[in-house]
């Protein structure tokens, strides 16, 4: 997904306070950002997409804490 449009989405989501779009759109912005290799930018999307599967209680955060953890990012939790 191209940078801008993928900003816009993300602000539209915040917008409508739309957590499932959260989910979606800040796993493919670490996504996007792993593939840069930039990992610190990588994590801070993923922990974003994270804690509103947590929030939500969608079935990605099991898959996201594994990402972040696997990263040194969080500490692997069970569910």
């Amino acid at each position: 997904m191209e940078r801008a449009a993928l900003e816009k989405a993300l602000l539209d989501a915040h917008a409508r306070h739309d957590q499932g779009a959260l989910i979606r759109l800040y796993t493919i912005a670490g996504d996007e950002a792993e593939k840069r290799q930039d990992i610190d930018a990588a994590c801070f999307y993923l922990t974003h997409a994270f804690v509103f599967a947590l929030e939500s209680g969608a079935p990605e955060a099991e898959a996201l804490n594994i990402r972040l953890a696997e990263r040194g990012r969080a500490k692997r939790l069970e569910f």
